[in-house]
């Protein structure tokens, strides 16, 4: 499939309908949104932490779902038709990163806030917090693994392509549990966008691996067209011509 992209004549509209519809939102909601932000902080702002560590952790979960799906649409070729690979690859790097860095930002916030109070040692051990251990446990070492896999970007020439691949398989343990542990330790499961969002994303990320599973299959399996033989020119006699002729009769 080969890139084609977006009509460079459209560009102008793009941008222009994008500003307006930015603009009408920040008209519409601008004034009340802030009013409400003031009198939350008022209200809240004791909480803050506790508010802040779960954005984040929203934020990382979202990010680390994007490049799992950017990934999977990138080793499927589905997005060459309409993004250069060199791009793609590059955004699938990108949000890697903006997850690992949001998830250490929420571990970090954890320590301030007062709601559940976390020490140091039982944010970098998995497993030793005093709230649900063993899911936020799974949460822990999805951040491990994350930064594995974010550090063999960086050590992909020296490690090699195969080995790279394999290593990337990691991936799909840390989006596994990551899900686990937003499914089972976060406070906002119960709501309904809450698990859409997580509906959403497990079933788009499983959709999309056993799609590139079944390309992978019928890539192997499927039969190879014979190599084209050069045909040898038949040498193709031509009839002999007739060497006596007959003699007209007197």
């Amino acid at each position: 499939m080969k890139y084609r992209g977006l009509d460079p004549r459209t560009k102008s509209l793009r941008w222009g309908l994008f500003i307006v519809a930015v603009t009408l939102i920040l008209i519409m909601t601008g004034g009340s949104a802030l009013q409400s932000v003031q009198s939350w902080l008022t209200v809240e702002h004791d909480r803050l932490p506790w508010y802040t560590t779960r954005l984040l952790a929203l934020l990382s979960y979202l990010a680390i779902t994007g490049s799992v799906v950017y990934g999977l649409l990138l080793s499927t070729g589905i997005l060459d038709a309409i993004a250069q690979r060199t791009v793609t690859f590059t955004l699938h790097q990108d949000l890697s990163g903006i997850g690992l860095g949001l998830a250490m930002v929420h571990a970090a916030v954890l320590m301030i806030d007062t709601s559940v109070p976390y020490t140091p040692i039982e944010v970098l051990v998995p497993f030793a917090g005093p709230y649900r251990n063993i899911w936020v446990g799974m949460g822990q070492l999805s951040l491990y693994l994350t930064a594995i896999v974010m550090a063999s970007f960086y050590l992909r020439k020296r490690i090699g392509q195969k080995r790279w691949r394999t290593l990337h398989y990691v991936t799909f343990l840390a989006f596994l549990g990551a899900t686990v542990h937003g499914l089972m330790s976060g406070t906002d499961t119960s709501a309904p966008w809450a698990f859409w969002m997580y509906l959403v994303s497990a079933t788009l990320v499983v959709f999309l691996t056993v799609y590139r599973i079944v390309l992978a299959i019928a890539g192997r399996v499927a039969p190879t067209a014979p190599m084209p033989t050069t045909r040898t020119a038949r040498n193709v006699s031509a009839p002999a011509a007739p060497t006596d002729r007959p003699v007209a009769s007197a």
